[in-house]
Parts: structure tokens; C-alpha cells; sequence
């Protein structure tokens, strides 16, 4: 089953279930991922639901954070319910040491010497760990490879 049917059954049980808050944050994903399929006609892969889950997550953190500042602990739980439910959408993720581990192999692979390179770096590590890792942590990792 593909991740967009499985999404798609989750929204049905949690219709089924009465379970609002589950229902209303799978609508707000499923929302997300008509809207992509019909701005770029096409139909969604794994990876590019993944790509969207990936964003609602970012954009929730954001959020969080936000309300957090402002002292709005009732919307920032809102938002932290919200992630909770997206990441269960995603793969595992990948630990610190695995990410520097990958990163140091495309750097060797691609014969990348300084800051310079960051950019092709970067290239080849989104293509390879789309999904797995957090993209600030892989950041993170290119640059401390490309600096030492």
C-alpha cells in the first residue's frame, strides 16, 4: 500500500472513530497533497508525500516556536498534537552519527575539498536522504565535513 492510500485509510478510520483532531490534521495533509498534484500535474510518489509531511512538520515547529514566544501554550499544544500525528507519516529517521557518516561518504564520493562545494554537496545528499534525516541536521553535517 502506498503511502497516500495508507493516509487516505487513516482518514476514514479516524472519520470512523469520531476522532477530530486526528481527522482535521489528515484533511489538512491530504489537502496539501491534492493542492501539489494539481498545481504540478502529477501524481504523488512515496517521496514526494514524504517531501509535503516534511514541510507540514517545518511549518508546525515554526509555529510552535512562535506560540511558545508569545505564551500561547494552548495553540502551541494544538500545533505539537498536529506534528505528532504528520510524523507518523515519515520513515525512521536517521541518527546524527548515521547522517555524518552518509554525508562524509557523498563528500569523498564526490571529491569535495572546501566550503566551495557546499552547494554540490547538498545536491547529492537531498537526493539521497530525502525523507530519512532533517534537512538542518544534514546542513549542519556538509558543513562541519567540508570544514575540517
Amino acid at each position: 500500500m502506498s503511502l497516500k492510500e495508507q493516509i487516505t485509510e487513516d482518514m476514514k478510520a479516524a472519520m470512523r472513530a469520531k476522532d477530530s483532531e486526528r481527522l482535521g490534521t489528515i484533511r489538512l495533509l491530504t489537502a496539501a497533497m491534492k493542492q501539489k498534484e494539481v498545481d504540478e500535474r502529477v501524481e504523488l510518489d512515496d517521496t514526494m508525500v514524504i517531501a509535503i509531511v516534511d514541510k507540514l512538520i517545518k511549518q508546525r515547529k515554526d509555529s510552535i516556536e512562535a506560540f511558545t514566544k508569545a505564551d500561547r501554550m494552548d495553540l502551541a499544544d494544538k500545533e505539537s498534537a498536529e506534528m505528532k500525528v504528520l510524523q507518523a507519516y515519515l520513515p525512521a529517521r536517521l541518527s546524527a552519527e548515521e547522517v555524518a557518516t552518509e554525508v562524509q561518504a557523498i563528500v569523498t564520493e564526490l571529491g569535495a575539498k572546501g566550503p566551495g562545494d557546499m552547494g554540490k554537496v547538498m545536491g547529492a545528499v537531498k537526493t539521497r536522504l530525502a525523507g530519512k534525516a532533517d534537512m538542518g541536521q544534514v546542513s549542519a553535517a556538509v558543513k562541519a565535513a567540508l570544514a575540517g
